[in-house]
């Protein structure tokens, strides 16, 4: 048996999978149905088994309810379909001017952070000045951005407002498990959340008087300084490695991080 018909073999019923998603996202059989343009009772049919979905089918819920590509892709296996979209390694030719976009965002966020990662949360590219905030650390812990920023002998001890930024990546991390229903990233959700922490960790992100984003607070050799970091994501992918990827750069949210960051790459050049 090939590799793919093994998997389809070990994969469980498309319809059980289809209902997992639904319940997954809070809708119920009716709103799909009509969001889905078919009748309550042929879904119904198609979650219990007694009807076997037709692959235009498959995509159409996958897409109403928002599935993950790489989902998508086990939902038509389980369905007995060949996947539909493809999934190339970065370093494929296919993939050059995805590269290339990814290289100029990049070099373009200089002289500021900007790193890519993703699903997993490891580490794919990233410009020079993502060396400011993992110069020094164990080389095993620069793979994951996550276990790099939240583990004791990462950038955890460097960050002054430790807790607060670990209740925010906590909180993305969660979404993430909720959105994607992915074992691997529950694993690193548990794992992260073992890690020490000398500060008190919010359950809640209420901001404070004047706030208007979540802050990173690093201490770079004895200067504070302070990020905000936006997220950017390939509008419409169709492969699902760059569908996974996720583009996160850091600003300065005030003009003395700015200045010590213009003058630290200056001294570089």
């Amino acid at each position: 048996m090939t590799t793919t018909v093994q998997a389809a073999a070990r994969q469980r019923p498309v319809g059980q999978l289809l209902r997992e998603w639904r319940d997954r996202r809070r809708i119920s059989q009716l709103d799909l149905a009509i969001s889905a343009d078919i009748s309550t009772r042929h879904l119904s049919f198609v979650e219990t088994g007694r009807s076997q979905p037709s692959r235009d089918m498959v995509l159409r819920l996958g897409e109403r309810l928002d599935v993950p590509l790489r989902e998508r892709n086990r939902l038509l296996l389980a369905a007995g379909f060949a996947p539909a979209y493809s999934e190339n390694a970065l370093g494929d030719p296919d993939m050059d001017a995805v590269r290339r976009a990814v290289r100029q965002l990049l070099a373009g966020h200089e002289p500021y952070p900007a790193a890519v990662v993703d699903r997993t949360w490891d580490l794919v590219d990233a410009n020079a000045a993502v060396g400011l905030f993992v110069g020094g650390i164990p080389a095993e812990l620069t793979t994951n951005v996550l276990r790099a920023t939240l583990h004791p002998d990462g950038m955890a001890p460097h960050i002054t407002n430790l807790g607060e930024w670990r209740a925010h990546l906590l909180g993305r991390l969660r979404r993430q498990v909720d959105q994607t229903a992915d074992p691997g990233l529950a694993d690193l959700l548990a794992e992260l959340r073992g890690y020490p922490c000398d500060q008190p960790v919010p359950e809640v992100e209420v901001p404070g008087p004047g706030d208007i984003f979540v802050p990173l607070k690093f201490r770079h050799e004895g200067t504070d300084l302070t990020f905000f970091s936006t997220v950017a994501t390939f509008g419409t992918p169709l492969d699902v490695t760059v569908a996974e990827l996720v583009i996160e750069a850091f600003f300065p949210a005030d003009a003395a991080t700015a200045e010590y960051l213009r003058e630290r790459a200056a001294a570089v050049e």
